[in-house]
């Protein structure tokens, strides 16, 4: 049997630009992610910085504009003066948030290099766990001042002449979580936030600030939490951060409907945000960063965070990823770009290895896993404007979020005249026609038909077999006039790229409609 949707489209009506900082990643020591990911030396590809080159090429080909590092759990307990100066003098440290140990080989300074080849933007995390306002205050000095004090001259002394201008940064990292080192009640937080967002405006008043929301939904103070921060906050930072992280379980079809659960969490915060802004009498908008969001099995590894003889980078979280796992992955871009104007960043966790689009081996190659692809084509032909999506669906039951559309789209319209479809057939067995409408313009001619489907949706990519999950040929898009049908297999996400005469004059937003 074959289902029938339809989605309607008007280039009148735009939520939001397409904001880049929407495609950020994110890089934590844990696992292997950055010994053995970003940087391993001696490998064929590696750079003169022990930076893997193979490694370099698919960061840029991910389209990744942003990375939020050092963490994470890990930022918590983190030292930022013991990954500076000269290597024989940086100490090795516990770390108690993944029971390894850190040598520091690793730290600022090569992160500044490697976000310069790489062409992304950093995303600091502070330590607001173990740590507080001087040591923010310090390394803002060493990252951003140009020269002619202590902290910034030892910079120019360790080869960085010129500064690093580091413009985002996060206040801390889940500090919600009994887990996190420093764990913090709502109100607690929220005067150190405070605190260190008026300190670092003395310095500079154009830093672009986060404070911590919720580690994600489920948990018991979501909400209330977000409420008091940013009654204490709203007038000092510029987002608050939301993490969001999901598993397969025993409902396929649930799973595959986890953008249902993102768009609720971002809904939540958001009216939070506009219920303490109208009683606080502010008119500043808080964005909301979406700065840890992924698919992550992390029921299967609980047990394997606390080794007995705390090893160097070892395998954390490595899960190869199934072609569900990448509906699911291109289902969350689709509710982040739904929501453009109110998400203003977010950032897939990680990048390399754990829990990652990208995975290596030692002194082997490097190759993309099935989550990879929806990640580098929605970044890459998600321009212009996201359009307000009218769909009509048939509906299905799961356990997890009850009656939900088996199809969920989102589309943007660039300056070129093109839209970038982007659609999911939630559905685990049937096929959907989709038949997409403009509401305005001349007929449609199909640029791009590409869909990531399998007979097997738990299919994987291996080192054996690297291009087992790829994006496929969508097969052939019927075009009347102004509709254009595609055919959806089942669980599946796919872009179609359609170029239209549209009418002239600009695009009506609704967001300041």
């Amino acid at each position: 049997m074959t289902l029938s949707a339809q989605v309607r489209l008007d280039p009148w009506e735009a939520i939001a630009p397409v904001d880049r900082g929407l495609f950020g990643s994110f890089v934590e020591h844990m696992g292997r992610c950055v010994y053995g990911g970003l940087f391993e030396p001696g490998h064929p590809s590696t750079d003169e910085d022990g930076f893997r080159g193979d490694v370099l090429e698919l960061v840029r080909e991910l389209g990744v504009s942003l990375v939020r590092y050092p963490g994470g759990n890990f930022a918590s307990g983190y030292r930022w003066e013991d990954g500076v100066g000269p290597l024989a003098q940086r100490p090795a440290r516990l770390d108690l948030a993944w029971h390894s140990r850190e040598s520091n080989v690793f730290g600022l300074d090569e992160f500044m290099r490697w976000t310069r080849k790489a062409g992304v933007e950093p995303l600091m995390t502070l330590n607001l766990g173990t740590r507080g306002i001087r040591e923010a205050l310090e390394l803002l000095e060493y990252a951003n001042h140009p020269g002619r004090s202590e902290l910034s001259d030892r910079r120019i002394t360790h080869g960085a002449r010129e500064p690093y201008r580091i413009r985002r940064w996060c206040l801390g990292n889940e500090l919600d979580g009994p887990w996190q080192l420093g764990h913090k009640m709502a109100a607690e937080y929220a005067r150190v936030a405070a605190e260190a967002a008026r300190a670092m405006r003395q310095y500079d008043p154009g830093l672009r600030l986060i404070a911590c929301g919720s580690s994600g939904a489920s948990m018991p103070t979501f909400g209330e939490w977000e409420r008091v921060v940013l009654e204490e906050t709203v007038e000092l930072i510029d987002e608050i951060s939301l993490h969001a992280y999901y598993e397969e379980g025993d409902d396929l079809a649930g799973f595959l409907a986890s953008g249902v659960d993102l768009d609720r969490s971002i809904e939540q915060v958001a009216t939070i945000i506009d219920d303490v802004g109208r009683r606080s009498g502010s008119d500043k908008r808080i964005g909301i960063a979406v700065d840890e969001w992924n698919v992550w099995y992390l029921s299967r590894h609980l047990e394997r965070f606390r080794p007995v003889d705390w090893p160097e980078a070892p395998v954390l979280c490595e899960d190869a990823y199934t072609v569900a796992d990448a509906v699911v992955v291109g289902g969350l871009l689709i509710s982040l770009l739904r929501h453009a104007d109110r998400v203003t960043s977010a950032c897939l966790a990680q990048l390399v290895n754990t829990i990652a689009p990208i995975k290596t081996a030692p002194g082997g190659p490097a190759w993309r896993e099935a989550t990879f692809y929806p990640v580098a084509l929605t970044a890459a032909h998600a321009r212009g404007q996201v359009l307000q999506s009218h769909v009509t669906a048939p509906r299905m039951e799961t356990s997890r979020y009850g009656s939900v559309p088996v199809i969920d789209v989102a589309a943007t319209l660039d300056d070129d005249g093109v839209v970038s479809l982007f659609a999911v057939n939630r559905h685990p067995g049937e096929r959907v026609t989709l038949d997409v409408g403009a509401g305005a313009g001349d007929g449609w001619h199909v640029a791009t038909a590409v869909v990531i489907s399998d007979e097997d949706v738990h299919a994987v990519n291996t080192l054996d077999d690297p291009l087992r999950v790829r994006p496929r040929d969508l097969g052939a898009i019927t075009v009347e006039g102004r509709h254009a049908q595609a055919v959806l297999p089942p669980a599946s996400w796919s872009l179609v790229r359609l170029r239209q005469g549209w009418p002239a004059g600009p695009t009506r937003s609704l967001a300041s409609a």
